[in-house]
């Protein structure tokens, strides 16, 4: 791990377990005496908790091209005020989905061209996640998850199924481009098996 902290986001599609996978790492890193940061996008700053309600909201009528840029602008506040900082003073950030979110679903999702997306990427965050855990689990399964948590679905979660395999290959596709960042955990089994293969994971990358 270096000086400046260690930064990790936890990618996964609907129903993925990343709420348990998040908690179980905290415990596991403040176990070894390591300050843990957890945040969440869109969101993690005030500013960016405001923009995540506008992106969620079913009544929002948002084109695709003003989704990716609310994304990059909460993105780009949660970077500066909160990421960067923490990292600095050598803390470990785990964040609930990252830029690999916006090439899953606005790219893969909604179509969204890649190279865009890349710009967008270098100009406003400026930064990767040290390790990055996919959460894979299939699309009816994870659906099904979600649905049985009960509650109004929010706009994404709305999206037909074909929408979220897009988002599951995109996932895929740039974990089998970036070995050496992603780990890949079949999120499919039970939590306990889950938790244990995350921490596995965890252990492997750093001895790499």
């Amino acid at each position: 791990m270096s000086a400046r902290g260690l930064f990790i986001s936890i990618e996964g599609g609907e129903g993925a377990g990343k709420s348990t996978v998040i908690a179980a790492l905290r415990e596991a890193l403040q176990a070894e005496g390591r300050e843990v940061v957890l945040t969440r996008e869109p969101g993690g700053t005030p500013e960016g908790e405001a923009i995540r309600a506008l992106l969620l909201d079913p009544g929002s009528d948002l084109a695709p091209e003003t989704e990716l840029l609310l994304m990059f602008a909460a993105r780009a506040q949660l970077v500066r005020r909160l990421i960067l900082p923490s990292l600095a003073r050598g803390a470990v950030v785990i964040s609930d989905r990252f830029t690999d979110a916006s090439y899953a679903y606005q790219g893969g999702g909604r179509g969204m061209d890649m190279g865009r997306i890349a710009e967008l990427e270098r100009w406003a965050a400026g930064i990767r996640p040290d390790l990055t855990l996919l959460l894979d689990v299939g699309v009816s399964q994870g659906l099904a998850r979600a649905r049985a948590r009960g509650g109004e679905p929010d706009r994404i979660e709305r999206e037909r199924e074909d929408f979220f395999q897009r988002v599951r290959d995109t996932y895929l596709a740039r974990a089998a481009a970036e070995p050496d960042r992603f780990r890949v955990v079949d999120a499919g089994r039970p939590p306990g098996e889950v938790r244990a293969a995350v921490l596995t994971a965890l252990a492997q990358w750093r001895g790499r």
